[in-house]
């Protein structure tokens, strides 16, 4: 579905991506690790067209996507939860969903049934939730755009334990539905349960992949590249 090869990116003179490879299959969930400012980010804004690669190439659904605009790439498919959340802070709940809705797999109600808090607050103002409501709110925008993959950045960082537990179990849910998933956060464990396959970075490279398994079998992995 989607695979990035020898990926190469920056910021002016600053080349922070060097070489970066991964692939996500139809309905796997696949987790992108590394320590912080190892290029995490970098590597999901150029997939989504918000940075521009300097060389490599990025394919979804066997057409390549590399340099084209961001609004090209969502349109084919690709699902954006940002990291720090971006809702439209002026808009309203309803308003945050219906602004990026195209397709019918997933409705208002589908979403407000994924999470009940948005269907209680669609009439709030984005900008007045709580962080655990508006992460709800990105996740259930980029839905509504009925994603072929969904790109997940940071999802659970900075919420209270129980709203970090009802994200997951949603992923959770998102992913026996069927739904591909390429997956950064800081929950090793999480991860690990619902990742079908591991990437890791390291300096702007690809320096690990394989299984949930292959993983735990060598403790030094994650000691080396996670900090664990």
């Amino acid at each position: 579905m989607l695979a990035v090869h020898a990926l190469q990116a920056g910021y002016g003179t600053s080349q922070v991506l060097h070489a970066i490879d991964l692939a996500v299959r139809p309905g796997q969930l696949v987790t992108l690790m590394g320590r912080n400012g190892m290029g995490k980010t970098t590597t999901i804004r150029a997939i989504m067209g918000l940075l521009r690669p300097t060389a490599g190439h990025i394919h979804f659904h066997g057409t390549e996507t590399t340099g084209r605009p961001p609004e090209r790439i969502a349109r084919a498919g690709i699902g954006l939860v940002p990291e720090g959340r971006l809702v439209f802070p002026t808009l309203t709940v309803r308003e945050n969903l219906i602004a990026t809705a195209r397709g019918r797999r997933w409705t208002l109600d589908r979403v407000y049934a994924l999470f009940p808090r948005l269907a209680e607050r669609h009439a709030q103002f984005a900008g007045t939730l709580s962080g655990g409501e508006q992460q709800m709110l990105a996740i259930g925008r980029a839905l509504m755009t009925n994603p072929t993959l969904l790109i997940l950045d940071e999802a659970t960082e900075g919420l209270a334990p129980l709203i970090r537990a009802e994200i997951w179990r949603c992923i959770a849910a998102l992913k026996a539905e069927g739904l591909a998933i390429l997956a950064v956060d800081k929950n090793l464990t999480h991860l690990k349960r619902l990742g079908d396959r591991h990437f890791i970075v390291e300096k702007g490279r690809t320096v690990w992949q394989g299984t949930t398994t292959e993983l735990d079998a060598d403790p030094t992995i994650a000691h080396r590249f996670l900090g664990v």
